[in-house]
């Protein structure tokens, strides 16, 4: 392949804009980041790691019930209680120290003005929140897609297993590899790379598992490991992988 190595060659753009089409006429638009605000959205997006959202969902409801869910509630909560209301999302000892540290960030750089934050260059933001205890590359891009709204593409385990599965994927399998892959293929709108990460999310959750369950999956006929599952040839059957049609 020649040019950038993050594109996957001519018509890139319809064969992921196809992939975006199936899954909105499927499932409809998903109406993502679930969140009360900027600031609950950025909480959202840390505790999230390594947590069902469910159980996410409880624990910002601890900290709505307390009161403290703003810059200035977590800022002063001691880390102790703030952990003890954040136990429903796992790792809660850690997560506390995350949301300090965030909130830190905030104070130290934007003089605790989040507007001021979000408003920032995302280069520069992102630069600055992955310098932020406990914030990866993951987490920093679902804070400016879904609380900035910057056109930055969120790459997560669900996108990698799924695009592999069809046969679509960078050369280099990096997280920066995935993102330019996607960015570099699909026009730079926000409102796109929200609904698009949201629609795969709901596929990899639905259908997509570890396990596939191809067979109501809405790409099911562009997939070659969909025709795999019914021990089909995806050659002699017409379906092919993506990156060769």
């Amino acid at each position: 392949m020649s040019g950038n190595p993050d594109r996957i060659g001519a018509g890139a753009e319809r064969r992921l804009l196809d992939v975006y089409d199936r899954l909105f006429r499927r499932f409809g638009s998903q109406r993502w980041w679930p969140g009360d605000g900027p600031f609950e959205t950025i909480v959202g997006a840390i505790l999230t790691q390594a947590a069902a959202w469910t159980n996410v969902e409880k624990a910002l409801a601890n900290l709505k019930s307390a009161g403290v869910l703003s810059p200035e509630g977590v800022a002063s909560t001691p880390e102790e209680e703030l952990a003890s209301l954040l136990r429903p999302s796992g790792y809660y000892n850690a997560k506390a120290r995350k949301l300090k540290a965030f909130v830190e960030l905030l104070q130290r750089q934007f003089g605790g003005d989040l507007d001021r934050m979000l408003g920032c260059p995302a280069e520069v933001l992102r630069e600055q929140l992955l310098s932020t205890y406990g914030i990866g590359p993951e987490t920093a891009d679902s804070i400016l897609l879904y609380a900035a709204g910057r056109p930055v593409f969120v790459i997560d385990a669900y996108t990698r297993r799924i695009f592999s599965r069809l046969g679509v994927e960078p050369e280099r399998d990096s997280y920066d590899g995935w993102q330019k892959m996607f960015e570099c293929s699909l026009p730079a709108e926000s409102r796109l790379f929200n609904e698009y990460h949201a629609l795969i999310v709901r596929l990899g959750k639905e259908h997509c598992r570890k396990e596939p369950e191809c067979g109501a999956c809405p790409l099911f006929q562009i997939c070659p490991t969909g025709e795999h599952s019914r021990g089909l040839d995806p050659i002699r059957s017409g379906q092919v992988s993506l990156m060769n049609r």
